[in-house]
C-alpha cells in the first residue's frame, strides 16, 4: 500500500518496481526504487539471451533477492512473463485500458512512447499494486490444454471460411446440394460432389450409387432415391463455361475441408486425453476440480477444457466474483443521479463467454432446474441471451459451492434446496 505522497509504506515486501513495455522484437524496462525514483532503464532483445540479461540485471539490482522485485506488464502470458516468474520475480499484469488511464497521470496529450510507458507501468505498480493482477504460472497440462483449445478454435475458423467459400460457389451453379446440406460441412456431401461436380452429371447418378455414399457415412435421415430426386431438379442456366469454372474451384476446396475435418478430430481426441490425465492425477489440485466440473449438467469436453484452460487461476483461488466477471456473466450497473441502467458486460474473455453460453444453453435443455430458471427469466421479459446468462450465473454459484465442499454434482440435493418449504 502507498502512503502519503505515493511513497511506499515500509511493510511492503517489494523494494523495486519494474515496468516492461513489451513488443515483438525488443522490450523496454524501467526500474524504480521504493521512493519511485528511476534507477535503471534499458532495452532488451526478445531472445533467450535478451530475457536472461533482463532477469540477471534485476537479480543484480535486488542483490540476489528476486522476491523484493515486482514487475508490471500488459500481458499475463508469454516468454517475458514466464522467464521472470521462473526466476522468482513477482509479475503483475494490467489491462491495456488501465494502462491508458495511468498514462493520463503523466501525459494528458495522449502521446505514446515506449520509454514513458515502461516508466508509467512501474510508477503505477508502486502506487496502485492492488489494482494489478498477480500472475501465477499454470501446470504443464493446463498450458497444453489451453494451446489445444486455441488451436481447435483457429482450425474451426479456417474450416468455416473454406465452407463459406464452397457454399457461395454452390449457390452460383449447384444449389441442389445446399438443399441437402445447407452448411456443406458433412463429408458425404463432399464425396457426392466429387462423384458428380456438375448438375447434369449429378442428375444421372443411380440411386444405388448415392445410397452407397450415404451408407458409408452412416446417413439415415435421407435415402438414395430422395437425394436423386433433388439432384434431378431443374439446374440454373449459366453462361457457357460458368458452371465448369465454379465446379473446378469447388473441387479445390474439398481437400482443405477434409484436412480441417481430420485435424479437428485429432485435436478433440488430444483434448479428451489431457482431460483424462488431469482427472486421474490425484497429485494435482486440477484433478479434483476437473472431476467436479465434469459432473455438472451441460459441461462436456469443450466447456470443461475451456474453463480449466482460461480460468485456472480463478478456479484454484475459488474466486467466484473474478470468474463471474471474467466470463461476462456479471452485468454492469451504471448510476448517475437518478438514472440507473444495467447492461451486459462487454469486457471479458470471449472464449469463456462462449463456453458459458453453451453450458447454459445445454443445461436449459436437459437440466430441469436450469430449464425452470430459464423459463422464469423469459416470462419476466428478458431476452434469450440475458436469460442464458442468468442460468450460467446460477450454475456458477453451484460450481463454487461444489469446489468448496469437494462434492460432485447431485441433482436431487439441488432440487431439494430449491423446493420452497
Amino acid at each position: 500500500m502507498a502512503g502519503e505522497g505515493g511513497i511506499l509504506e515500509p511493510q511492503s515486501p517489494f523494494r523495486f518496481f519494474v515496468g516492461v513495455d513489451w513488443a515483438s522484437e525488443e522490450h523496454m524496462a524501467s526500474v524504480l526504487d521504493a521512493t519511485r525514483r528511476e534507477i535503471d532503464k534499458k532495452v532488451y532483445a526478445h531472445s533467450g539471451n535478451g530475457l536472461n540479461h533482463l532477469a540477471d540485471r534485476l537479480t543484480e539490482l535486488s542483490e540476489g533477492n528476486p522476491g523484493t522485485v515486482a514487475v508490471g506488464i500488459e500481458t499475463p502470458h508469454g516468454a517475458v512473463v514466464e522467464t521472470l516468474v521462473e526466476r522468482g520475480f513477482a509479475v503483475y499484469s494490467l489491462n491495456p485500458k488501465q494502462m491508458d488511464r495511468f498514462r493520463d497521470r503523466h501525459c494528458v496529450s495522449g502521446a505514446k512512447d515506449d520509454s514513458r510507458d515502461a516508466y508509467v507501468i512501474a510508477d503505477a505498480l508502486a502506487t496502485d499494486i492492488h489494482k494489478f493482477h498477480r500472475v501465477q504460472l499454470d501446470g504443464p497440462r493446463i498450458i497444453r490444454l489451453r494451446q489445444l483449445c486455441r488451436s481447435e478454435e483457429e482450425i474451426k475458423k479456417s474450416q468455416r471460411q473454406a465452407g463459406n467459400q464452397l457454399r457461395e460457389l454452390l449457390n452460383r451453379f449447384f444449389p441442389q446440394i445446399l438443399s441437402l446440406c445447407p452448411s456443406v460441412d458433412e463429408p458425404w456431401v463432399w464425396d457426392l460432389l466429387e462423384k458428380a461436380p456438375l448438375p447434369d452429371q449429378a442428375a444421372k447418378l443411380p440411386a444405388a450409387r448415392i445410397q452407397r455414399i450415404l451408407s458409408n457415412h452412416r446417413i439415415r435421415r435421407i435415402d438414395g432415391k430422395q437425394v436423386r430426386e433433388i439432384l434431378q431438379s431443374a439446374p440454373l442456366r449459366l453462361a457457357p463455361g460458368g458452371a465448369e469454372a465454379a465446379s473446378e474451384h469447388a473441387l479445390m476446396l474439398l481437400p482443405q475441408l477434409r484436412l480441417y475435418h481430420g485435424l479437428l478430430k485429432q485435436v478433440a481426441n488430444r483434448i479428451e486425453s489431457v482431460l483424462d490425465e488431469i482427472s486421474t492425477d490425484e497429485q494435482t489440485i486440477e484433478h479434483r476440480d476437473a472431476n467436479l466440473l465434469r459432473s455438472l449438467p451441460g459441461v462436456g469436453r469443450c466447456v470443461a477444457a475451456t474453463m480449466l484452460a482460461e480460468a485456472s487461476q480463478a478456479l484454484a483461488e475459488r474466486d467466484y466474483h473474478a470468474l463471474r466477471s471474467y466470463a461476462g456473466v456479471a452485468p454492469i450497473t451504471r448510476r448517475s443521479g437518478k438514472r440507473q441502467s444495467v447492461m451486459m458486460r462487454q469486457s471479458c474473455n470471449e472464449r469463456l463467454r462462449n463456453a458459458f453460453y453453451h453450458w447454459a444453453r445445454v443445461s436449459a435443455q436437459n437440466d430441469p432446474r436450469s430449464k425452470l430458471h430459464y423459463a422464469n427469466l423469459r416470462a419476466k421479459g428478458h431476452t434469450h441471451g440475458r436469460s442464458l446468462r442468468g442460468v450460467a450465473d446460477r450454475l456458477l454459484s453451484v460450481l463454487f459451492a461444489m469446489l468448496r465442499a469437494g462434492v460432485p454434482y447431485d441433482a436431487s440435493r439441488r432440487m431439494t434446496a430449491a423446493t420452497p418449504t
